[in-house]
């Protein structure tokens, strides 16, 4: 079982109750930290996770967040979707309680060598590439952060000798900045409350998103350079050359940076050369390791991600037979530019992560055949006006749907006025089943219905999987 050294003796707080508040409750409890959860919402709304922490011993305090729980917390641990601007936590740190989370213990605890990914967009993809690439090279891999299962709830199955490949979002990696706990006496607890950075780490891209919870764009991309900034001299931080910031950032760190990219093969990187994904040794040695047509996902952005992942596994020493057999057999993460099926010759994709206006765009210029675009959801103070132009041009209908109708239809309406153009033509709908009959309708045999919102799901759907998995209900029922 897991030594928690320091974090033994503490009584613990967990603050959210999603997946990985949940999981870390039930962890701690069961190692036998003193634990009491708490979350907004009711107990019959979250139903599963009570039974799951009541039979583990958890105190559970729901509905609320009182601060008067922070008379019993030595130590807070903060679920990534919980703002730190709420009540509790300003008086946590005011009261200089140290605050963490559950994928910062993890890093902490885990006996095995991290890789790790982050990024505006692509992370999933890539993460998930990494993780099969190194499966194919016969090694045990763990793949976990911030997607599939929660990583600390199988710590104690970890060896040394493993893989681990974990998804971090910006939320995740406030925490490992030191800063974070600025004033906190750490003596106790100085491994889990110090910067760190995997010993390799990667920003694929870095573009507007979640102004909705960041203060502003820069305390965003300082989130993300927790994933690199603490690197000792022998890590390695793979950057995305094709992108503004994650290419700054990388010239920053020097020697340590590692370049993927469409556009160039540099030494010790990864590019795209007439139709090929190739590796390039630090000497100036090639390696070819698959063709464009191998390749079965659509969109130049999914082929900076193969990019990505091939040069990951490559400092990881995975082999490149295994970087090939990883991506030629694969055909995509569900709810990213997933085919659900064709109905009167038209294709419905479901690509619900699309959270993001920048991720709607990659979305459209991965197809050529005429778009019916499902739109819409809560905005997250991002802006549409590049977006709505691209829609000039790749689409024939705009359905939109949701909190953020009119925000999207002001700035079509924009770009139409700047085109001169009637077409697309622009619909409006109360709710993601209504738009899915109407693109029923309007569209045409040879079109593509592509639901890719650019919002956020959180007013009408729990998460982006939701919202996906809905709109492939919707679309099995025509």
């Amino acid at each position: 079982m897991t030594d928690l050294g320091a974090l033994s003796g503490l009584r613990a707080l967990v603050v959210g109750l999603g997946r990985e508040g949940t999981a870390l409750a039930v962890f701690l409890a069961e190692h036998g930290v003193t634990v009491i959860a708490t979350d907004q919402q009711p107990a019959q709304e979250i139903t599963a996770a009570v039974t799951s922490l009541q039979e583990a011993g958890v105190a559970l305090i729901l509905g609320e967040h009182p601060v008067s729980l922070l008379d019993e917390a030595d130590i807070l641990f903060v679920s990534p979707g919980v703002p730190l601007e709420i009540p509790i936590l300003q008086a946590a740190r005011a009261r200089k309680i140290p605050l963490s989370t559950e994928s910062r213990l993890f890093c902490h605890l885990c006996p095995a060598s991290i890789v790790a990914v982050t990024g505006s967009s692509g992370k999933t993809t890539t993460t998930t590439l990494v993780g099969k690439m190194m499966e194919a090279d016969g090694r045990k891999t763990w793949v976990g952060g911030n997607i599939g299962q929660p990583l600390i709830s199988v710590i104690d199955q970890i060896e040394p000798g493993d893989a681990v490949v974990m998804e971090l979002s910006s939320f995740q990696l406030t925490y490992f900045h030191a800063r974070l706990n600025k004033g906190v006496e750490v003596s106790a607890l100085s491994g889990l409350l110090d910067n760190w950075s995997p010993l390799i780490g990667a920003i694929l891209n870095i573009t507007p998103n979640h102004l909705d919870r960041h203060p502003s764009m820069k305390h965003y991309v300082q989130a993300k350079r927790a994933i690199v900034d603490y690197q000792g001299p022998e890590g390695r931080a793979i950057m995305g050359l094709d992108n503004d910031l994650s290419r700054t950032i990388g010239h920053q760190l020097g020697s340590r940076t590692r370049w993927f990219s469409l556009e160039v093969l540099t030494p010790g990187g990864a590019g795209l050369i007439k139709d090929e994904v190739m590796l390039l040794d630090l000497d100036g040695a090639s390696h070819h390791v698959m063709g464009r047509q191998e390749i079965k996902l659509r969109g130049e952005h999914n082929l900076s991600n193969i990019l990505a992942a091939c040069l990951i596994a490559r400092e990881a020493g995975v082999s490149l037979e295994a970087m090939r057999q990883a991506v030629t057999g694969f055909t995509g993460v569900a709810h990213r530019l997933q085919l659900i099926r064709e109905v009167n010759g038209v294709s419905y994709y479901n690509d619900s992560i699309s959270t993001t206006p920048e991720r709607m765009m990659a979305a459209l210029r991965s197809f050529d055949e005429p778009i019916v675009l499902l739109a819409g959801g809560r905005d997250k103070h991002l802006p549409w006006g590049d977006a709505a132009h691209l829609m000039m041009k790749k689409t024939q209908h705009i359905i939109l749907f949701g909190e953020a109708t009119e925000i999207i239809a002001r700035a079509v309406d924009k770009a139409r006025q700047r085109a001169k153009k009637i077409v697309p033509a622009l619909h409006r709908c109360v709710n993601l089943e209504e738009a899915v009959h109407l693109a029923a309708q309007v569209a045409r045999p040879g079109n593509v219905v592509l639901l890719s919102p650019g919002c956020a799901s959180f007013d009408a759907f729990r998460d982006f999987a939701e919202r996906g998995e809905r709109f492939g209900e919707y679309v099995q029922r025509l």
